[in-house]
């Protein structure tokens, strides 16, 4: 069985949790990065594994993770995640 990567991600309130990398998108333009994670949490009947994404920005030395909150935006990454299942 292939072992998990794991990464740390602080929330606003300084509490922290442990997720697991799903992969790391970049956009075409090479000017968006995005971070794919899951929290081991399943949906639905065949128990689909729930994965989040949100937007990587950078804030001096520290990365920082966005809600993706424009529609084009969400087309572009979801292009992007086509492109991955595709292979």
């Amino acid at each position: 069985m292939e072992e998990k990567e794991m990464v740390i991600i602080e929330n606003s309130d300084g509490s922290t949790m442990e997720v697991e990398l799903v992969t790391y998108l970049m956009s075409d333009d090479r000017i968006n990065n995005y971070l794919v994670y899951s929290k081991g949490e399943k949906n639905g009947a065949e128990e689909d594994e729930v994965i989040y994404i949100s937007k990587i920005l950078q804030e001096g030395e520290v990365l920082k993770l966005a809600e993706i909150t424009d529609d084009n935006e969400w087309l572009e990454v979801q292009k992007l995640l086509k492109k991955i299942a595709n292979n």
